[in-house]
């Protein structure tokens, strides 16, 4: 395997790791904002639901309680019954927990009960032996409180839906960024042993070879540095201990025909 081919599959693979981490990450993290974010979306709408429910109910017992104080007229203040079972029913469908149910259930039985002892009022009105305040505060006023209390009890549960969505959408956006932490974190390891790899297999070799280069040329000392591997490196240090053998021999017969030159009588 030649060097070329190894470095590139080195970084291939820290690239590869870093790009499918990032990948996994994006994703989770969109899939997660994207399912959280809708459960968020429909505990704000049941909340200005229930506010409207509130609303509107107070709205009619303070008109209920003014006709009671005139006693001028039995007519009962207007009221939209569709509006209220409507949002009702919007609430049901937007809550994400099955346990909140019973919740909604409890604000149209309370709902029902108010408005029934409402009509009670034309006859309260027009009798002579019933007192139209005692009516309100004995019969009536007890009904409107349960009811706004169901709906308060509904609009605390939708809140605390709403923040443990919030708290999910928080340790969603955590786990989301933790593959990527993890690919950062390998990616790092993977260049500290690229960098150890290369450091150890080609930057001391050299560095070796370069030695055994320079105490040939100072010293004239044999080559004889040598180390296991078949790529590129592997091959030049063949090539420099071949190279360098045959220029010591030859050396070696320049001398010696020096010397028998020198040697022969004037």
């Amino acid at each position: 395997m030649s060097i070329r081919l190894k470095l590139t599959l080195a970084l291939s693979a820290i690239a590869a790791t870093l790009l499918i981490s990032s990948i996994i990450s994006v994703l989770e993290y969109s899939r997660m904002s994207t399912y959280v974010s809708d459960l968020i979306a429909e505990n704000i709408k049941s909340i200005n639901a229930s506010q409207k429910l509130a609303q509107l109910s107070n709205d009619y017992n303070l008109g209920i309680l003014a006709v009671v104080g005139d006693e001028t007229t039995s007519r009962l203040p207007d009221f939209d019954q569709d509006a209220f079972m409507n949002r009702c029913d919007s609430i049901r469908r937007s809550l994400t927990s099955v346990k909140m149910l019973p919740l909604a259930d409890s604000v149209v039985y309370s709902y029902s009960a108010f408005m029934l002892t409402s009509l009670e009022l034309q006859n309260v009105i027009s009798s002579d032996f019933i007192d139209s305040r005692t009516w309100y505060f004995d019969r009536l006023q007890p009904r409107y409180n349960r009811l706004r209390r169901d709906i308060d009890n509904l609009s605390g549960a939708i809140y605390g839906d709403l923040q443990k969505n919030s708290l999910t959408f928080q340790r969603g956006f955590y786990r989301s960024i933790i593959p990527g932490i993890v690919a950062v974190s390998v990616g790092l390891l993977l260049v500290v042993m690229l960098l150890f790899f290369i450091l150890t297999y080609y930057v001391n070799p050299l560095r070796k070879m370069l030695d055994g280069m320079e105490n040939y040329r100072s010293y004239n000392k044999k080559y004889t540095y040598s180390f296991e591997g078949d790529d590129e490196l592997s091959e030049l240090n063949a090539g420099i201990t071949e190279l360098i053998g045959e220029n010591q021999q030859m050396r070696s017969r320049v001398n010696a025909l020096r010397d028998k030159l020198n040697a022969k009588p004037e």
